[in-house]
């Protein structure tokens, strides 16, 4: 699948860490770091514009790596791309550790993963047919 990309960013295009990565790493496209202090929530530019094939998305989800190690995260995660959006690609990262953050430009702030999406016809009923979860939800299967 093709999918048009205008480049805007001082980074190269986005790509697959290795040959079955499901995400493309997206950059920060900054001028000048910002500093994200603790349970601070900042919107990152990319640089970034894209034209989606009809019927698929693009989902921005958080890196492992910099959740883990340093408390950074996607705070809408997954964040949706729709298919007819034609602006720059911008992500919301909040800071979850007790220490200021530092985003540089070219830095690897997130992933993005292009999934294909339908849409459906609601229909009202008066009854759902049964399961053998039913209504089971939360933690109705144990630890």
């Amino acid at each position: 699948m093709i999918v048009k990309v205008i480049n805007k960013s001082k980074n190269p295009l986005p790509k697959y860490s290795t040959e079955y990565s499901s995400g493309l790493d997206l950059c920060a496209n900054l001028d000048e770091d910002i500093v994200l202090k603790p349970l601070q929530r900042v919107l990152v530019p990319t640089g970034l514009f894209i034209e989606l094939p009809e019927h698929y998305e693009a989902q921005i989800r958080p890196r492992s790596g910099l959740a883990l190690k340093s408390g950074i995260t996607v705070l809408n995660t997954p964040g949706t791309i729709d298919t007819d959006y034609r602006g720059e690609i911008k992500v919301i990262l909040i800071n979850l550790s007790d220490q200021d953050f530092t985003i540089h430009n070219g830095d690897r702030i997130c992933q993005m993963v292009i999934q294909r999406f339908e849409h459906v016809d609601l229909e009202v009923v008066e009854k759902l047919s049964d399961t053998v979860r039913s209504d089971g939800g939360f933690g109705h299967t144990g630890v």
